[in-house]
């Protein structure tokens, strides 16, 4: 099996939110280059964004100290999340109950890859 060389990943785990309120903001920068990610991201009006875009951040740190790839070809290749921990707390109700209140964890990853310029040579 060959390890794919021009990918890079960063994961952030533990972000206190739902994986469901996280995969909006990720469908939004998925297959975009990365300066219109961050761009992108200063202006959703959703807190998750934040956390998003520090994940983004670390990913292109990691491509350019890591695997010395250009930040001008790098575009968000994969964006997803997934389920993490679950905080169960429990609210007092009426006549003595108790009601769950379930408080999610989600784990975010982004992955990162090179498009490789194309020069087309005079066509004959």
């Amino acid at each position: 099996m060959q390890k794919n060389s021009n990918i890079v990943k960063a994961v952030n785990k533990n972000v206190r939110s739902s994986p469901r309120k996280i995969s909006l903001v990720l469908d939004h920068i998925r297959g975009k280059k990365v300066d219109a990610v961050l761009r992108d991201l200063d202006f959703i009006r959703k807190k998750i964004s934040l956390d998003v875009s520090k994940t983004v951040k670390s990913a292109i740190a990691n491509a350019e100290n890591n695997n010395q790839f250009d930040i001008d070809n790098l575009y968000v290749k994969e964006a997803y999340v997934g389920k993490s921990l679950v905080m169960k707390r429990f609210r007092p109700r009426a006549k003595g109950r108790a009601s769950p209140i379930k408080k999610p964890f989600s784990r975010i990853t982004i992955v990162l890859s090179e498009k490789k310029e194309i020069k087309n040579g005079p066509k004959n």
